[in-house]
């Protein structure tokens, strides 16, 4: 379970400006969790906070009991949290296949480390000597990244924005994916940063951020109405979040 407390985070540039503030929420295990919320409302920033990249001006970060808020990126790795990037690394020289085993940190066979890329929708035969290079379209990337996270067997796997620079067909097959890992979490948890709707669906909670602040915290049938506009008690609250199709 991975816990925040009152974390804030401010910026130096220009007399000081503060990108989250007093954000306290849990992520528990076992779930799969959304983060939404309007463009500029923090939650990338959220996402590196989470996984080590930068570190909160005050408060508290906690992963299974243990502060990590003062540990790197690498220590938190070994804690077992994992981070797709909203735009995966190209590597050039390096084969998927050695991608995939770094993942795991042990000597994996070729017969393993294809039943990861087979597991997020790809021929094994065709991408397992492949080059992580620019010949790799968005979408293969995409799947690429989360064969590594699937490997890795983290606690907690953290995607940023994973629909970003991918085709409708690449996001259909991600959907799934991500639907498959929802059924296969008991004593781990997923995060994803998006504003698709179809994402937001397969949610089990639901957090909204706006303005670096909390807005919404929740089940998904409790907060999803309330932003696509089907909530007659909260009006407008949805404009400018919520996307339907991959642009």
């Amino acid at each position: 379970m991975l816990e925040l407390q009152h974390v804030s985070f401010e910026v130096n540039d220009d007399g000081g400006k503060e990108i989250l503030r007093d954000i306290t929420l849990t992520i528990p295990t076992g779930n799969l969790t959304v983060i939404t919320g309007p463009n500029g409302g923090g939650k990338s920033t959220l996402a590196k906070l989470i996984t080590g990249i930068i570190r909160p001006t005050s408060g508290k970060i906690l992963f299974d009991g243990e502060d990590i808020t003062d540990m790197s990126i690498t220590e938190r790795a070994r804690k077992g949290i994992g981070f797709a990037f909203q735009q995966p690394v190209r590597f050039k020289g390096i084969q998927v296949f050695d991608l995939i085993r770094l993942a795991t940190g042990t000597k994996l066979s070729t017969v393993d480390a294809c039943k990861y890329l087979s597991a997020v929708g790809l021929c094994a035969r065709e991408y397992i000597n492949r080059e992580v290079n620019s010949s790799l379209s968005g979408g293969e990337l995409k799947r690429i990244e989360i064969a590594t996270v699937l490997a890795k067997a983290s606690k907690l796997s953290v995607f940023d924005e994973p629909e970003a620079g991918i085709d409708l067909w690449s996001f259909q097959n991600l959907i799934e994916v991500f639907e498959d890992m929802r059924k296969n979490i008991s004593d781990s948890s997923i995060l994803i940063i998006s504003h698709q709707e179809r994402i937001l669906n397969i949610a089990d909670e639901i957090i909204v951020l706006k303005d670096g602040k909390l807005e919404y915290m929740g089940p998904k049938d409790e907060i999803l109405p309330k932003l696509n506009g089907t909530d007659s008690s909260v009006k407008g609250c949805g404009k400018g979040i919520l996307k339907r199709e991959v642009e």
